[in-house]
């Protein structure tokens, strides 16, 4: 019989070291496991917009970022063929963005998270989640040394991703699904310099992007619709290619760097869960999912942490009910995320923008006040709510005239 935590957090990367290391520092007993190894590697897009380096700063994890060696990037520039809209994503969090590899990023994390008391077992295998009457208690699993060993917890949180082990077995309601919109893939090149950008190319039914991340490598991803998934499998290299070839002048740039890695990709789904339920709580891709076109997914683990963090804490101290407190974590992340989800799902159709979309975007750019608002919403700095806001588009469009 293993001892009893406040709480067991399964998945270490994003959202499960920050919760855990948010738990460990108001003196909680906490319990981190996580079946990979750090520093280790994961499908991601590495984008940490200002608003994510803000919860890095209030947790005085921020300059580790930076001392990684991590470029910052201080424009984001939108080339849609006719037109390129460039713009700071600057807000009161950060005047600049950071893309650092998920083997650097994901370690300092786990070390904050020990740093703060929190348990953490690397190598550890979730076998299953334990159950009475309906309620989770606890995890049993393995370690490295493969014997089994049950753990239990007042609240069993699952910050493990997609396939979430905590999900599958507590079957939450799913709402506002949208099945796999695109499929993208990418490969970190050497001799490929960015200057500090962020540059994405938008083009009908395809789009890639490029930005820089540590040891001098850029990351390029490439995507398509998702009915090309299967077909597009057969030749990812030159599929990837026949995409960044429809920009011309960034394939010329390319052919000048060298690839350094094997491709990775991934088609996700779209989703939200109720992110708790006796005795557990969500955290993360395995509370909230979208695609990876707006690149959301660190600084959403990292809000979905604190905001939850907070709830248990109020259900711990006996401040509001379990269900009180995380209902209003649940709400409280819909409301902030939801107009940047159906914003992404748009982006994510690679279905060319519809003609007062194009209007629009033509009105913006050279206005370089409005430019930068819409570097702001890609950056997750103002709701594209506020954006595409009948007042702001009169205001764009007057300004154009």
């Amino acid at each position: 019989m293993g001892k009893q935590y406040d709480a067991i957090v399964v998945g270490a990367r994003c959202a499960g070291s920050p919760i855990a290391m948010l738990l460990a520092r108001k003196g909680y007993r906490v319990l981190a496991v996580d079946h990979a190894t750090f520093p280790s590697d994961t499908i991601s897009t590495h984008l940490i917009h200002p608003p994510g380096l803000g919860a890095l700063k209030r947790w005085g994890l921020f300059d580790r970022v930076v001392a990684t060696g991590c470029p910052p990037i201080d424009t984001y520039a939108f080339d849609f063929g006719p037109f390129t809209i460039a713009g700071s994503p600057e807000s009161p969090d950060s005047s600049v963005s950071y893309a650092p590899r998920r083997t650097v990023l994901d370690k300092l994390l786990v070390d904050a998270a020990s740093e703060a008391g929190a348990e953490v077992r690397e190598g550890f295998t979730v076998e299953e989640v334990v159950l009475d009457d309906g309620r989770v208690t606890g995890i049993r699993g393995h370690g490295r040394d493969g014997s089994s060993v049950t753990e239990h917890a007042r609240v069993v949180v699952g910050a493990d991703g997609l396939h979430s082990t905590l999900a599958r077995a507590v079957h939450p309601e799913q709402y506002n699904e949208k099945p796999p919109l695109l499929a993208g893939y990418y490969t970190y090149w050497s001799g490929l310099p960015m200057n500090g950008r962020f540059e994405v190319f938008v083009r009908p039914y395809y789009s890639f992007a490029a930005w820089p991340t540590n040891d001098d490598r850029t990351l390029v991803i490439a995507g398509w619709q998702y009915k090309e998934f299967e077909a597009n499998k057969s030749d990812i290299e030159g599929n990837y290619h026949r995409v960044i070839d429809l920009a011309p002048s960034f394939a010329e740039r390319l052919r000048g760097a060298r690839r350094e890695e094997r491709f990775a990709g991934m088609a996700v789904p779209n989703y939200f869960r109720k992110p708790f339920g006796p005795g557990w709580a969500l955290v993360g891709d395995a509370g909230y999912n979208k695609d990876f076109i707006t690149a959301q997914g660190i600084q959403d683990a990292f809000r979905d942490a604190e905001l939850c963090a907070a709830a248990l804490d109020e259900s711990f101290t006996g401040a509001r009910s379990f269900d009180a407190a995380m209902a209003d974590y649940q709400s409280t992340r819909d409301q902030h995320v939801l107009a940047m989800y159906e914003f992404t799902a748009e982006l994510a159709s690679q279905e060319p923008p519809p003609p007062e979309m194009q209007q629009l975007l033509g009105a913006v750019h050279g206005n370089q006040q409005a430019m930068d608002e819409f570097a702001r919403v890609s950056a997750g700095v103002t709701s594209p709510a506020e954006f595409f806001s009948e007042e702001n588009v009169k205001r764009i469009f007057a300004a154009a005239r």
